[in-house]
């Protein structure tokens, strides 16, 4: 947690040098309102781009997990040729193929770009699933990544990070100006950095619910492609076989959006929640039209 937490407070510094480098080099004044949101841009894409850039060597350690380059068994032999098999059928290059030891069922893929990504199992889903299950899960990883989600969650995210830290300076501003009388002390006061945190929690909230909803979203897409990889059949009853873990993860947060299992919420919760419930996930696929069932229309890039 301590090595998480660390890398984080690290990448925030790096990418408010590298701002603060390019911000002085081109001019940019921060505290002129044009300034204020190419700081923003900046920062928000910056962040958002940083952390897809190391999101395989990220996922490798906060999971522990093991690439396999020269399968050991027959079990590794099947996995890496299904993926292979699965990433020619959906036009992709071949991922990183590699197991975490957890105890749920669960998988994920991640990568900065569609040939160049890494699907990694749980021993968990090994152990529980049947091949024609696990097939499926596959299909699902590898449909995210020709689906190009990280990229576009990365993206999702660098606008609403830019919004949501230039909307409350902004406004911070607007504020802290009114409690002093009308007076603009240039946003350099306690009360104008408590007003910040307190929009910047405000206004991420909000933004965290507009990224959940498109991560929810792309979770049917990618049910989808798994459908259209591995047949239809082979998907529900990969997602009807996760009901037996759903909810459990020792998965990281920083990774668990990608995963194919999620967490259960009520309420507000739900909102935040980065899968739909898997019961909207399975009736979703038993009312698709045959026709979906094909790779090309399947899983869009």
């Amino acid at each position: 947690m301590f090595k998480r937490f660390g890398l984080l407070i690290a990448t925030n510094l790096a990418v408010l040098a590298l701002v603060s480098i390019v911000m002085a080099i081109f001019g940019i004044n921060p505290s002129t309102y044009g300034g204020l949101f190419v700081f923003a841009a900046l920062f928000g894409f910056g962040g958002a781009f940083f952390t897809l850039a190391i999101s395989k060597w990220s996922a490798k350690r906060a999971t522990g997990a093991y690439v396999i380059k020269d399968p050991r068994d027959e079990s590794e032999r099947w996995l890496v040729n299904t993926v292979r098999r699965q990433a020619e059928q959906a036009g992709i290059g071949m991922p990183e193929v590699a197991i975490y030891d957890a105890p749920e069922i669960n998988a994920f893929a991640t990568g900065a770009n569609r040939n160049n990504a890494l699907v990694a199992v749980s021993t968990g889903l090994l152990r529980s699933m049947t091949r024609d299950e696990a097939e499926a899960v596959l299909g699902h990883e590898v449909a995210h990544v020709a689906n190009g989600d990280m990229v576009t969650m990365t993206l999702l995210q660098g606008v609403l990070n830019t919004f949501v830290i230039f909307l409350a300076r902004v406004v911070g501003r607007a504020i802290d100006g009114y409690l002093n009388g009308g007076r603009d002390n240039g946003g350099g006061g306690i009360a104008y950095f408590a007003i910040v945190f307190v929009l910047d929690m405000i206004f991420g909230l909000f933004a965290s619910m507009i990224a959940m909803w498109f991560s929810r979203y792309r979770e049917f897409r990618a049910d989808e492609g798994g459908a259209a990889l591995a047949g239809r059949e082979k998907m529900i009853a990969a997602l009807e076989r996760l009901a037996q873990t759903y909810g459990q993860s020792t998965m990281p947060k920083t990774i668990a959006a990608f995963g194919i299992s999620g967490g259960v919420g009520h309420g507000l919760k739900k909102l935040l929640m980065s899968h739909p419930p898997l019961e909207e996930r399975i009736a979703s696929l038993r009312n698709a039209p045959p026709s979906r069932d094909s790779v090309r229309q399947g899983i869009v890039a």
